[in-house]
């Protein structure tokens, strides 16, 4: 059984082919540029064992096209010889709101629903939207399955999840805390319980997702009870480009003192803000760099950004009441020794014995990096987000439920 896995951005189409047989991909690639000059198709397989890399120029003027171009690619390898080669297709949606909490086969009404949750996602659900209307318009006859970032933090109970605010608000605008990254948390937890060898209905975890985004989610029990994101990607955590969290009466001040609209005060505070607003660079390995080199403001930025990790950390541990792992993943969380020591640093009061050496040695896709006597067990774990929603994927359409 083969699923296609879909990642639609505005200009975009990431890819990955799985067999689900194996739990390997097969191909993955990238078309970036969509509706551009320059447009590129970027691919990668494995062929008698050894690694391809292929990238070819063309002209792809929508996504529909891009579409026909994996498929293009994908019978030319012999991985598929038509569309009717696959199980399913799984999309990635951002944004599911209330009403999605599992992967849900789309069909015209699923639609519909997503496309309300627009507002809520304004930069993420209409590429989402645009590469499900593509691929349903070019493969009819394979289900199509949304699997939504929001859903893994469904189960955040009433008094972690709302804001102190009117009530209406919430019941008619739908303003309250949704999380995102719910994918990888996921993904993450149960291979944390596949290592601890226990039930990940039994395990207590907090996970940290730390890449250009970043978010930490407290597990109790094997299910999300809060996350650092909140009813957008911009809330917790301090980011590559995005503030995290912020006293709200800022924007106000801002309006009135520089006279900055509210789309010049959104636009600095996802992509102008984080590591790039304190430092000017906005990729970790720049900023670790300039600190090295003495750069104050890269100090600074680091300072600031495990701190606040930190902090979480121990607000989380106090929520669950028992830690069992701490769980690094995301870009960062799985390259970055120095960051995981600093907030790992003088937590022992935590239960957490952090071993710097086994920080510096990472084995393969899972390492754990806590000394032996360790009460919390602090590991670090290869996400695999494509995986997981393929994954979801496949059991939407074999047994139709998730969990």
């Amino acid at each position: 059984m083969k699923v296609l896995v879909l990642n639609s951005g505005s200009s975009s189409i990431k890819y990955a082919l799985f067999d689900m047989r194996t739990q390997l991909a097969q191909v993955t690639g990238v078309i970036e540029r969509i509706a551009e000059l320059g447009s590129v198709h970027k691919y990668q397989y494995s062929s008698a064992g050894i690694e391809q890399k292929q990238e070819i120029s063309l002209a792809i003027h929508d996504h529909q096209q891009g579409l026909q171009a994996v498929f293009a690619i994908l019978s030319e390898l012999a991985f598929i010889q038509d569309v009717s080669d696959l199980l399913c297709i799984g999309h990635r949606v951002v944004h599911g709101g209330e009403k999605f909490c599992q992967p849900t086969l789309i069909d015209s009404a699923v639609l519909a629903e997503i496309k309300k949750m627009i507002p809520l996602a304004p930069l993420h659900n209409p590429a989402n939207i645009t590469g499900i209307e593509a691929a349903m318009a070019y493969a009819q006859s394979v289900p199509q399955v949304a699997v939504f970032d929001t859903a893994f933090h469904q189960t955040m109970p009433d008094y972690a999840f709302r804001y102190a605010v009117p009530t209406s608000w919430y019941a008619e605008q739908g303003v309250r805390r949704y999380g995102f990254h719910g994918t990888s948390h996921f993904y993450v937890v149960k291979q944390a319980a596949k290592y601890l060898k226990k039930p990940l209905n039994t395990l207590n975890l907090i996970t940290l997702h730390l890449g250009n985004g970043a978010s930490m989610a407290a597990i109790a029990s094997g299910k999300s009870i809060d996350t650092t994101m909140g009813m957008t990607p911009l809330e917790g955590l301090m980011m590559g480009t995005r503030s995290g969290d912020l006293d709200p009466a800022i924007i106000f001040y801002l309006s009135r003192t520089l006279g900055l609209t509210q789309n010049e005060i959104d636009n600095t505070l996802n992509k102008q803000s984080g590591l790039k607003g304190v430092c000017g660079e906005n990729d970790m390995r720049a900023v670790h760099k300039m600190a090295n080199e003495g750069d104050q403001q890269a100090q600074l930025a680091l300072a600031m950004y495990s701190y606040r990790i930190k902090k979480y950390i121990g607000a989380y541990t106090a929520a669950l009441g028992r830690v069992d792992a701490l769980v690094f993943t995301g870009g960062i969380g799985e390259h970055d020794a120095w960051l995981r020591e600093q907030c790992c640093a003088e937590l022992s009061v935590l239960g957490i014995e952090f071993d710097t050496e086994k920080n510096q040695q990472l084995k393969g896709d899972l390492s754990e990096i806590n000394q032996a006597g360790s009460v919390v067990k602090v590991l670090v774990i290869a996400t695999n987000e494509e995986l997981e929603i393929a994954q979801q994927a496949e059991c939407c359409v074999v047994c139709g439920n998730l969990r």
